[in-house]
């Protein structure tokens, strides 16, 4: 039985889907794109790709055919995420056992609960992006109809954590995740220890 997830929501433009590791996308939404990267590049594993070997310079040329910038969060708007997380995460009673907001991307372990994992993370998402316009730091410009698109791409990835082991496995990844990437350990209140 799934006891939690390993959640990743990542912002826009972090992974493409024609990505040359793979992706989960069965098409490429936008001409530009596909002129450049090829086909949606469709795999089933549910395994992290990012480790594979891929052309650097192909997948920043793809990038730059995006309608708009990648967006890369700075360090007030990474606070504002994880703001928007705390407040969600305490007013609905969910228990997050770790969490690192990076640039581009976020790591969370959360335990199950009574909605599915595809909607706590719209709903992480949604309150992050609350939080984001609150304290003035949306990283988006706003369109000509003076709305700001969403900071993050669709959908999220989840791994299922069905024993003690995978579930700190996960949190010991989670919190190691910004250090490798150079950045300092990230602890939160509203993060729970978790005890198995």
């Amino acid at each position: 039985m799934v006891r939690a997830y390993h959640l990743i929501l990542t912002c826009y433009g972090f992974w493409l889907p024609n990505d040359p590791r793979g992706s989960w996308s069965d098409f490429v939404r936008s001409f530009e794109l596909y002129r450049v990267g090829g086909r949606a590049t469709k795999v089933q594993t549910k395994a992290s790709l990012a480790h594979r070997p891929h052309d650097h310079a192909k997948r920043k040329e793809a990038k730059q055919a995006l309608s708009r910038p990648p967006v890369v969060f700075n360090g007030k708007q990474a606070r504002a995420v994880a703001l928007g997380f705390a407040d969600y995460t305490e007013k609905n009673g969910r228990v997050v056992f770790a969490c690192a907001v990076m640039p581009d991307h976020v790591h969370l372990v959360i335990q199950r609960c009574d909605r599915t994992i595809e909607t706590v993370a719209d709903q992480l998402k949604a309150r992050a992006t609350m939080f984001l316009n609150q304290t003035g730091s949306h990283p988006c410009e706003a369109k000509e109809n003076g709305k700001k698109p969403t900071p993050w791409a669709r959908g999220c990835w989840s791994v299922f954590l069905k024993t003690d082991a995978s579930i700190q496995r996960a949190i010991d990844y989670v919190e190691q995740n910004p250090i490798k990437a150079g950045y300092k350990p990230q602890r939160y209140t509203w993060v729970q220890d978790f005890k198995g």
